[in-house]
């Protein structure tokens, strides 16, 4: 049985063997797939002890007090329906929200029904592990390029220089960048002679394997960024035509060249220097090596998005991409084209249409910052949240100031989880609706294909029968016709969906079925249920789709199921350019603005110590702490800490930490792998309160703990989860 591993953002394919009883006994990775070549981790590998844990829910349950039970899904959805019934009437829609965590883009029912269901619900308040995790990289990409979803990705398979800062791919196996076996694309750049330069405040396993590693003080990216942007006008390594406004041999049109160039001056490699740690010497070496090289590509990922300026760094990595002539060239950082195509932008990006009640905050992609869910909650007033949807999250552990949130959880008047198990966040629920194992369910990757470092296409249908289970699909219809106040077969919400879709495309000039009649095009249509119909539809318009004059469709997909390989990146940034002045803008007014809050930075007194997050290979997040072959080894929670660091403060094997947040007591892991000044504590870990019989007995401490939902990077509203200044002191009987 052929399936796409659906626990971290690399897509591998796995070749998986079920016993007579439909138990995994074996998961490896499928070598015939064209894009993983049968490259697997630990967890893909674990895939069958995650579906047979025995502390998954079966069936729904409702709680009555500190009691629950199991019920029926009749029982369950009515129950559903008159909590949402019961605010709507008090409170009007405006008091309803929604969180989807991080596993709701690695399911079809999450890429096709949270939109439905965010309609059904009404309300502006919408939260997601994207504020928590990502947010920066799509403002950025927002304002440079038109399209918060048009995110360059490194050419890995043909680059001869990778520049990478706050990303450790070997750990976490790629993020914002689907690239299977991302250690051994590395390792190849290495091999044709190419170069791989980690910067990062840990020398992280990524770090071990590159030629070279830089420390940097944590959330002082930009400053370095700046200084090679600054040393690239500075030494005219540019590959700028200044008659036609364009740069590199592709001739990338761009705007606000001489914006970006006055605010470079502002920071020479020397002031570089004093706010990171990066000798100048070395930040000028960095640039011209970016300059020379053949092709070169930089890549920032979630060490630089989880900080205070991360939208300033996203927005400079690109700038240096640009001024380096490789953006949208082979080689450099590219655009994928996945298969399911992407709706071309109409109107200009922007952010804040609308604001937080309590803090002001901007929206960004439609969401709010996750950082003011708990005001949401406890602040009384019009609007104030009193119903809240949860799917596949859990924000107790893996937002800041987590343990505000699980306290302001319980004063809610309704809430209700789409989720496996009984956790953190879910144990707050009135009704928790559980999905199918991922063996029951389908999967197609409509997120991470849009990142990824070659185009494909892979589609895994449902492999064990549901039973009497209905599918996550169904679950998130039924819920949303629940929060509408309406009843009926939830078959109809795809229907609608369709035929919405279909009359659009219909009617938009330059559509591949411009003028065609609709009912035509839906008889064409194949699938055995709505989700499969939609993605059918998807694929037929799809840029290699049936009906643009390719070949693909479902079917095709199902005849392959190894995989599709669809050929490396192509230059299209005339397809995903769609700014107001359809050129790159490389000094958005909102990111230079930004700038002045970057400068008084340096005035700043520097703590004596700062927090910074960490990736495990066994781990994402908290989803797999129950499964007992991953916990244990490097994946525990353990506080990285500079020996010097040890010995200064007079440490023992435990250290009270302490932020402007919380405390929390942990266990010391001494390594000059952490510069001194920085200690490291993975997220997703605090399960002492857990109904997870695996993850309660590893516990360890919950970081958020420790982080502050006050600090947010202020363009993005994007959490602050490295450079948290916190003291340490030894445990006192």
């Amino acid at each position: 049985m052929l399936r796409t591993c659906p626990l971290c953002e690399a897509v591998c394919g796995l070749q998986i063997e079920l016993d007579e009883h439909d138990r995994v006994v074996s998961a490896r990775g499928d070598r015939d797939d064209p894009f993983s070549k049968g490259f697997i981790c630990p967890k893909g590998a674990s895939l069958g002890k995650l579906d047979e844990d025995p502390d998954l829910l079966r069936a729904p349950m409702i709680r009555t007090g500190d009691t629950w039970r199991e019920v029926g899904w009749d029982e369950a959805f009515d129950a559903v329906a008159a909590g949402f019934g019961a605010v709507v009437a008090e409170h009007g829609r405006s008091a309803l929200a929604l969180y989807a965590g991080n596993p709701s883009a690695h399911t079809v029912a999450g890429g096709l029904y949270l939109p439905v269901l965010l309609r059904a619900l009404g309300t502006r308040s919408f939260f997601s592990a994207s504020t928590a995790d990502q947010m920066p990289k799509h403002v950025a990409s927002g304002f440079m390029f038109g399209d918060p979803l048009a995110i360059p990705v490194p050419d890995l398979d043909r680059t001869d220089y990778l520049f990478m800062l706050g990303a450790n791919p070997m750990e976490s196996n790629g993020s914002l960048c689907t690239a299977p076996d991302f250690p051994g694309r590395m390792k190849a750049i290495r091999a044709r002679g190419g170069k791989v330069v980690v910067v990062d405040p840990r020398r992280t396993r990524t770090a071990d394997r590159a030629d070279e590693h830089i420390f940097i003080r944590p959330g002082t990216d930009p400053f370095l960024l700046f200084g090679i942007v600054h040393v690239l006008f500075a030494d005219e390594l540019t590959e700028i035509d200044v008659r036609s406004g364009t740069c590199g041999a592709t001739k990338i049109p761009v705007a606000g060249l001489d914006e970006l160039r006055a605010v470079a001056t502002l920071f020479s490699p020397e002031i570089a220097e004093a706010q990171t740690g990066v000798p100048a010497a070395t930040i000028t070496r960095i640039a011209h090596e970016l300059a020379a090289a053949k092709t070169a590509a930089v890549y920032a990922r979630i060490g630089t998005c989880t900080a205070e300026f991360g939208t300033l760094a996203q927005w400079l990595v690109e700038v240096v991409n640009v001024l380096t002539g490789n953006l949208d060239r082979p080689g450099g950082a590219m655009f994928a084209t996945p298969a399911v195509g992407r709706i071309r932008r109409s109107r200009p990006y922007r952010t804040g249409r609308w604001t937080s009640r309590v803090r002001g905050l901007p929206e960004a992609n439609g969401e709010l910052p996750v950082a003011t869910l708990a005001d949401e909650i406890e602040t009384p007033g019009e609007g104030r949240i009193r119903a809240l949807v949860t799917v596949a999250g859990n924000p107790v552990l893996s937002a800041p100031s987590g343990d505000r949130i699980g306290r302001a959880l319980p004063e809610l008047d309704f809430m209700v989880s789409v989720d496996r198990y009984l956790n953190e966040t879910t144990r707050h629920a009135n009704v928790v609706l559980p999905p199918p194992t991922t063996l029951q369910s389908p999967h197609y990757d409509f997120a991470l294909l849009g990142f990824a470092v070659r185009n494909y296409a892979r589609y895994s249908p449902p492999a064990l029968p549901l039973d009497a289970q209905p599918s996550e699909a169904e679950i998130l219809a039924r819920l949303a016709m629940a929060a509408a106040g309406q009843a009926g077969d939830p078959a109809l919400a795809d229907e609608l969906v369709i035929g919405t879709t279909l009359q659009k495309a219909v009617t938009v000039a330059g559509s591949p079925v411009e003028g065609r009649d609709t009912a035509e095009l839906r008889a064409e249509l194949r699938g055995e249920t709505g989700a499969e119909l939609r993605l059918d539809m998807m694929l037929r318009l799809g840029p290699y789709g049936e009906w643009n004059g390719g070949t693909l469709n479902l079917q095709a997909l199902l005849d392959n199921p190894h995989g599709i390989d669809l050929g490396p990146l192509q230059p299209q940034l005339d397809e995903r350019l769609c700014t107001e002045s359809r050129r790159v803008e490389l000094a958005p007014p909102a990111l230079v603005d930004d700038v002045a809050r970057l400068r008084e930075y340096i005035a700043r007194a520097r703590p004596e110590l700062v927090l910074i997050g960490r990736r495990q290979l066994r781990s994402n997040n908290s989803w797999m702490h129950n499964v007992a072959s991953l916990v244990g080894g490097s994946n525990t929670c353990t506080l990285q800490i500079n020996p010097a660091d040890v010995d200064r403060l007079g440490l023992g094997d435990q250290a009270v930490v302490k932020s402007a947040a919380g405390e929390l007591t942990v266990p010391l892991e001494p390594t000059d792998a952490i510069m001194p000044g920085v200690v490291s504590l993975p997220h997703g870990w605090g399960h002492a309160r857990s109904t997870q019989s695996v993850a309660a007995a590893n516990a360890g401490v919950n970081a958020n703990e420790l982080t502050d939902d006050a600090l947010i990077d202020v363009l993005s509203g994007n959490a602050v989860f490295n450079g948290v200044p916190v003291t340490l002191a030894p445990v006192t009987a």
